[in-house]
């Protein structure tokens, strides 16, 4: 019998596990390890609320997690409860895939200032992630500047501007609901350092901007490339920029019916953000794009900025006595082998791009990778304690586990809480969670 530890029960997780029972059936033990008591990790907590049928996906890795070799040890930090080093004693194999749950920095003067936030914790907020559900952010000026110009800039562009009635059927967590009905936001500006070609957002997700109850997306045709250059880009972004087009196409008076409007501010990098202790506007520089990349003019203009969200990428966490590349901000690993019987996977090794469909060939890859490590003796024999070591340490340090079936309680909980047309209401408490298993 091998065992396996998982660190992290997101998709690159659970594709992993899936993987990994593919391959040895019975043969082998996996333990999924997460640092909340819930599962899923950006299922849960990063794909936007209004969004359900991608977070279906989630049925598939219950299948996973119902099968008698798989384990969800829930409520356990790596580094904190337990330590790498002892997990390496315990499991044949490690597999990191916590994801990359914090924000890359915004590295500008006044990025420290009230209501400017990082995308992780601005959509951890309204997603119910413990760690933000403090974060109250004040939604009383006119203006947000969103910054980025992928698919996490349009999804904290959308949540903004929606109205109350078009979060029916979502599960965005009543908190923030209850913040946006409040808001008085009425201009949204999604600032992007290089031009339309270069955007990083999917047709779909774009395409939403245009059927908005009360928000009307604006491009500014000036801002727009020659559209014989449209031929050279691949399809997809082809199909983005020609949504771009319509935007700019609309009419004034039909954007004017609508009480916010969404602004693209392209070749516009940020310099700096201004205000007492409350930001209040941004200093952006004009760019022009070369060669791919953004060059400033020098060109410096200000806008207001009564709420900053910086959507530019995330960075994993570090874990002490695991290797770290601090500059790319993820695991040090050769294609995913960080040490002898130590991987990663998902974002964790390849850093945050990809869709969530992205981690199961990831997923299947370093099951072989391991597979081949067993197979050449890297590994050493099937010797260690795994499953049955932890639960002698769990017990021996009281920590308190919280397993599958104690998370299907929780989901019952928070399904039976749900508002009239939600589908659940998170618990955004950790003590709430663990009570609710109780």
């Amino acid at each position: 019998m091998r065992h396996i530890a998982i660190v992290g029960s997101g998709p690159a997780g659970y594709y992993t596990a899936e993987a990994a029972q593919k391959t040895w059936g019975r043969d082998v033990a996996i333990d999924v390890f997460d640092i909340l008591p819930v599962p899923y990790g950006l299922i849960r907590t990063g794909v936007a609320p209004d969004h359900q049928s991608i977070k279906g996906v989630a049925r598939r890795y219950e299948k996973t997690a119902l099968n008698d070799n798989v384990r969800f040890i829930g409520n356990v930090a790596i580094g904190r409860d337990i330590t790498v080093e002892t997990l390496r004693e315990l499991y044949d194999a490690i597999v990191l895939a916590t994801g990359a749950p914090r924000d890359r920095d915004l590295g500008i003067p006044g990025a420290d200032r009230v209501n400017v936030f990082g995308s992780a914790a601005f959509v951890g907020w309204y997603n119910g992630h413990p760690e933000f559900a403090d974060l109250a952010p004040d939604l009383s000026g006119s203006t947000a500047i969103v910054i980025g110009m992928g698919n996490v800039a349009l999804d904290v562009a959308r949540i903004l501007a929606k109205s109350p009635a078009e979060f029916a059927g979502s599960d965005i967590v009543g908190h923030a609901l209850d913040t946006l009905k409040a808001s008085k936001i009425e201009r949204i500006v999604l600032l992007g350092r290089r031009g339309a070609h270069q955007i990083m957002m999917t047709p779909k997700e774009l395409g939403e901007l245009g059927h908005l109850e009360r928000a009307s997306p604006h491009v500014a045709k000036s801002d727009l490339p020659d559209a014989a250059d449209d031929a050279m880009l691949e399809p997809g972004l082809r199909k983005s920029v020609n949504l771009l087009r319509d935007f700019a196409a609309t009419p004034e008076h039909i954007r004017a019916e609508k009480p916010i409007g969404i602004e693209f501010a392209f070749c516009a990098q940020p310099i700096e953000l201004i205000g007492d202790e409350k930001v209040q506007e941004i200093a952006i520089e004009r760019t022009e794009v070369v060669k791919g990349r953004a060059v400033g003019t020098g060109e410096i203009s200000t806008l207001p900025a009564h709420l900053v969200i910086s959507c530019i990428g995330y960075r994993t966490s570090p874990i002490p006595g695991v290797p770290f590349d601090e500059r790319a901000g993820r695991f040090a690993s050769d294609e995913g082998r960080i040490l002898p019987g130590m991987y990663c996977v998902g974002w964790a090794r390849r850093g945050p791009s990809g869709t969530i469909g992205t981690n199961r060939p990831d997923g299947q890859r370093i099951v072989a990778m391991i597979a081949a490590d067993m197979e050449a003796g890297i590994l050493g024999p099937a010797s260690k304690e795994g499953r049955p070591g932890f639960d002698t340490f769990a017990e021996q340090h009281d920590l308190d586990i919280i397993t599958f079936r104690d998370w299907k309680k929780i989901e019952d909980a928070e399904n039976a809480a749900a508002r009239d047309g939600a589908p659940r209401e998170k618990f955004v408490d950790i003590e709430a969670m663990i009570k609710a298993r109780d």
